[in-house]
């Protein structure tokens, strides 16, 4: 599993990303970088509900895992 969870971590950390591009747009810039977003989030959703069936964990549990394992590892200042 550990593979599988650094790849949704990488999906998470991806998202993040997508998200926090909107700070400061508006109009049709915050519209596309919103879908842009939307999509990485989907992408996101599906990884972790395809990983956690094939696994037999639970979603709720694994998706909670992925996302604390991303900001503690954003805390860490030897990741950046």
């Amino acid at each position: 599993m550990p593979e599988a969870l650094d790849e949704l971590i990488k999906l998470e950390r991806s998202a993040e990303e997508e998200r926090a591009e909107l700070a400061g747009l508006a109009g049709d810039e915050y519209d596309a970088q919103w879908r842009r977003w939307r999509e990485a989030s989907k992408e996101v959703q599906a990884a972790v509900t395809e990983h956690a069936a094939a696994s037999g964990v639970s979603r709720y549990e694994l998706e909670q895992a992925v996302k604390k394992a991303l900001l503690h590892a954003q805390e860490d200042p030897a990741v950046e």
